[in-house]
């Protein structure tokens, strides 16, 4: 049942048992102060709202669903209620204890990384390493009580299965998780602070399959003789000429395309670090598109896929097409950025210029204050990138670079 279709309030047991989850966790009003919390996976619990005696709004947990139903939690709310009317304070020191919970932290720490923005995919990946990994070892724990040793031991659970990139992402969300338990004085120091001092060394990273320069000739006439249908190769193509992320392509939308100024302009809820994303389409992807666009212009997407109307192709059909090709194992989608990167630095365009162009933005206050959007010189340089990979596909040179622009 979703949450819209609810026609009566307070919630019948029936209701509750029957409302589905969404992709973030959500809150429904049941009765005066009383909410029904709904967590991505699924997990119902009740919270109540009230004003504490600092005059401050606070939540306090009241059991989950279904151990504590729908009349009990009504119950326990009209009561703690009438007790904050008369003033008091309703947090017990067991209450008091509850709030410093782990996982009542942690749950708050996600929420938090939830209404900020991040990519639906993030949080997914958070939710899911919460609860197979963290929270059966830290689940009834006060944050104040949590050791070294215990932080250690979900490190070692991660790295005993060889899964040495989560361990060090999972490393990361703990310290974020006690961050937040300090800053609101759960607790005074952080267990998982130094945890990379004992972790293991993982295997080297393995980057995406790509091209080098004198490969590409090859490859493009393989392209060109594909049996793939026309939307697939010219997706290969379009990230290839772009050297923007597939993802960004099969989600492509056609009101994102300006073909007047030559401009693809990504949301920032689309891009990886939330930020909008201007890409300058040369001639040659700007024919393309229209060759596309006479096959899929009736859709919202560039590159509608089989299913609903709000399907697209998906990374695997760009990698199947490339493997029929035979570049199975020697080119993925996500690897023709790395092509890009390198041959645009081999002939000397500046590192700042090809950087932006890729969105690898700066961190810290370098990032903040660098807004340059170097367009007009990312415009030649997509254009003389489209133009070399013309000139390789029948064997010729690549032109030389402008002068006045080598790095």
């Amino acid at each position: 049942m979703k949450r819209q279709d609810i026609k009566r309030f307070p919630l019948a047991d029936s209701v509750i048992a029957a409302l589905e989850a969404e992709a973030k966790t959500y809150r429904v009003r049941d009765s005066d102060g009383l909410y029904l919390n709904v967590t991505s996976t699924g997990t119902k619990s009740w919270l109540l709202r009230y004003k504490s005696v600092n005059g401050k709004w606070a939540w306090m947990g009241l059991g989950d669903y279904p151990d504590v139903s729908g009349r009990l939690a009504r119950e326990k709310a009209r009561e703690l209620l009438a007790k904050v009317r008369d003033g008091k304070d309703i947090r017990s020191d067991s209450a008091k204890r509850e709030a410093m919970l782990f996982e009542v932290i942690a749950e708050r720490w996600l929420d938090r990384k939830i209404a900020a923005g991040r990519a639906p995919g993030t949080t997914r990946q958070m939710r899911l390493y919460l609860d197979s990994d963290i929270l059966p070892v830290l689940k009834g724990k006060p944050v104040d009580s949590i050791t070294r040793k215990d932080c250690t031991l979900i490190q070692q659970r991660l790295e005993l299965r060889k899964a040495h990139n989560m361990a060090k992402k999972v490393r990361s969300w703990l310290n974020q998780i006690f961050s937040l338990a300090i800053a609101e004085e759960h607790c005074e120091y952080n267990p998982a602070s130094e945890l990379k001092h004992v972790a293991e060394k993982g295997p080297p990273t393995r980057h995406y399959p790509y091209l080098l320069e004198n490969e590409l000739q090859a490859f493009l006439q393989a392209l060109r003789d594909s049996n793939s249908r026309k939307p697939t190769t010219i997706l290969i193509r379009l990230v290839l000429n772009t050297a923007c992320r597939p993802g960004m392509a099969r989600l492509a939308r056609w009101d994102e395309i300006d073909f007047e100024k030559a401009l693809w302009t990504i949301p920032a809820k689309r891009m990886k670090m939330r930020r909008e994303h201007l890409i300058p389409l040369s001639s040659q992807v700007l024919l393309m598109l229209d060759e596309l666009r006479a096959i899929t212009g009736r859709s919202v997407y560039l590159f509608p896929g089989n299913g609903s109307e709000n399907s697209t192709l998906s990374e695997n059909t760009l990698n199947r097409a490339l493997s029929l090709i035979g570049y199975k194992d020697r080119l993925v989608g996500h690897g023709s950025r790395h092509t890009a990167s390198t041959i645009l630095r081999e002939h000397g365009w500046p590192r700042d210029i090809v950087e932006h162009h890729l969105s690898h933005y700066e961190t810290g206050v370098a990032g903040v204050y660098n807004k340059a959007e170097y367009l007009p010189q990312r415009r030649v340089m997509m254009q003389w990138y489209s133009d070399a990979l013309a000139a390789l596909e029948i064997g010729d040179s690549p032109p030389l670079i402008p002068a006045e622009i080598r790095s």
